[in-house]
């Protein structure tokens, strides 16, 4: 069974950064793409960076330029660097296989104050 545990969330001012890890268990992670979504209040899940298992990434233009996705195979680590977070940015976050698994792990709430 594949866990996730998603850390790193917090309250941070507009302008303000944050760096996210994700923890999967198993030994499933380095050969797949791995993924980060974000779920604000009232509204879908929608991904917000990937990288594949041979480390190319992609963003959509909300985010590009701002968040910077990575792993660490070795530690079964996910991260996502947050940088210039804006307000709308508030969601919680979480790590996911793309395609996503039907196990998520319980997220991490980013709350950006204008």
């Amino acid at each position: 069974q594949v866990q996730l545990v998603e850390s790193g969330g917090g309250l941070v001012q507009a302008g303000g950064s944050l760096r996210l890890s994700c923890a999967a268990s198993g030994s499933i992670f380095s050969g797949n793409a791995m993924g980060w979504y974000r779920q604000a209040p009232g509204k879908q899940r929608e991904l917000v960076a990937v990288i594949s298992a041979g480390g190319n990434t992609h963003y959509p233009d909300s985010v590009k330029g701002r968040f910077t996705i990575s792993r660490d195979n070795a530690k079964n680590t996910l991260y996502l660097q947050m940088n210039n977070l804006k307000p709308e940015d508030t969601a919680v976050y979480y790590c996911n296989y793309i395609p996503a698994r039907p196990a998520w792990g319980q997220g991490t709430q980013v709350i950006v104050s204008s």
